[in-house]
């Protein structure tokens, strides 16, 4: 069973949550896969996930599987900074700077100096300080609050959020620029009930961490509470179903849990259902993947192209067909396959383009 585990990982003071991850469901796999190719890089790397599904976790492994494993790592969450208080906690400060400073203080940034510095929630730093961060990631080093003199810095980035940041953008509440000087390599970390086969695995990791912790004799999960936790949607992803477990622990008897000690609902509170377009993106995300490698020009045209002719010969020519197959007009599909030479004709406004003559040749004769 492929699980992450911190070395050392009791000299941590983390939840167990926190000193380890199960990787047994196909998408988690594929995502540790990409952590071990993404780590040795030098590359700043953006994890997206909802809260709970073990960002921290992610980070911690990157930079020790990274050739700065043995510098510092430091963790920081930006929603914990007042306003006040963000830039001199970032960067430093020198004696005097502002009202309580007595001594001078090096910030995060230099106390990861050589090392890995994780920024958690960095979608909640303000503009003027997204200003900030970003000159610091271009220029390669800080100004301490109430000083002029710059402090070289070698920090390998890693942020994480649990936003979309391209919605928090479109809203003016994030920095362009800056999303795409963090986005170098994204890791998309899947909520919980989108891994269901991550579920048994991570409750019985939890089950063995909490009994040694607790210095409690052996506890086995009932059948009833196996699928308990099965059916629930969790909400609150892993952390939810860790404390789930700790719970359970504290009240079952003779060593045995139930469904009932688990504290959840007897049932989800809402089937969540696969949507069509789920299903396709699931279907796709890795065909997609290789694409976007390839860094090919005029991709969106290239991909659109392909699955019409696709849709047209699965139909035999048949353009109708291929309309109610793919949802849209009859009109929209002989533009389209004029527009990609799979079809002998001159547009005339249908489609993207104005008035247009192909003189490919057909690959189907018209319907």
């Amino acid at each position: 069973m492929p699980t992450l585990t911190l070395p050392n990982a009791d000299h941590h003071a983390l939840s167990v949550r926190a000193k380890a991850l199960v990787f047994e469901d196909p998408r988690s796999r594929a995502l540790l896969e990409r952590i071990r190719q993404v780590a040795p890089s030098q590359a700043t790397v953006l994890i997206t996930g909802e809260t709970g599904t073990g960002k921290e976790i992610v980070a911690r492994h990157l930079h020790e599987l990274s050739r700065r494993h043995d510098k510092p790592f430091a963790a920081v969450n930006c929603g914990a900074f007042s306003e006040n208080l963000a830039e001199a906690e970032l960067f430093g400060h020198e004696r005097g700077a502002f009202t309580g400073a007595q001594t001078a203080k090096a910030g995060w940034f230099e106390a990861a100096h050589g090392g890995t510095l994780f920024l958690d929630e960095i979608g909640d730093l303000s503009l003027p300080l997204q200003v900030k961060l970003l000159r610091v990631l271009q220029e390669g080093e800080v100004v301490r609050v109430g000083s002029r003199q710059a402090v070289p810095i070698d920090v390998r980035l890693i942020a994480a959020t649990n936003v979309d940041l391209r919605q928090a953008m479109a809203a003016g509440h994030f920095r362009e620029d800056l999303f795409y000087r963090l986005n170098v390599s994204m890791l998309e970390l899947p909520p919980l009930r989108e891994r269901s086969g991550d579920i048994l695995p991570l409750a019985e990791f939890f089950l063995a961490g909490y009994q040694r912790r607790l210095g409690l004799e052996r506890a086995e999960l009932s059948t009833r509470a196996r699928d308990r936790l099965v059916g629930h949607a969790w909400p609150g992803n892993i952390r939810e179903l860790e404390n789930a477990i700790h719970h359970a622990l504290l009240v079952c008897k003779n060593g045995r849990i139930d469904a009932d000690d688990l504290g959840l609902a007897a049932a989800r509170p809402a089937p969540l259902e696969v949507t069509p377009s789920a299903a396709l993106e699931n279907l796709l995300e890795a065909a997609f993947a290789d694409l976007f490698e390839q860094n090919l020009p005029n991709l969106h045209e290239h991909v659109e192209s392909a699955l019409m002719r696709a849709a047209y010969r699965h139909c035999d020519g048949n353009q109708l067909q291929t309309a109610r197959l793919l949802g849209v007009s009859r009109n929209v599909v002989r533009a389209r396959l004029i527009q990609f030479g799979a079809l002998d004709g001159t547009l005339r406004g249908a489609g993207r383009g104005s008035t247009a003559e192909r003189s490919s040749t057909a690959v189907h004769g018209p319907s």
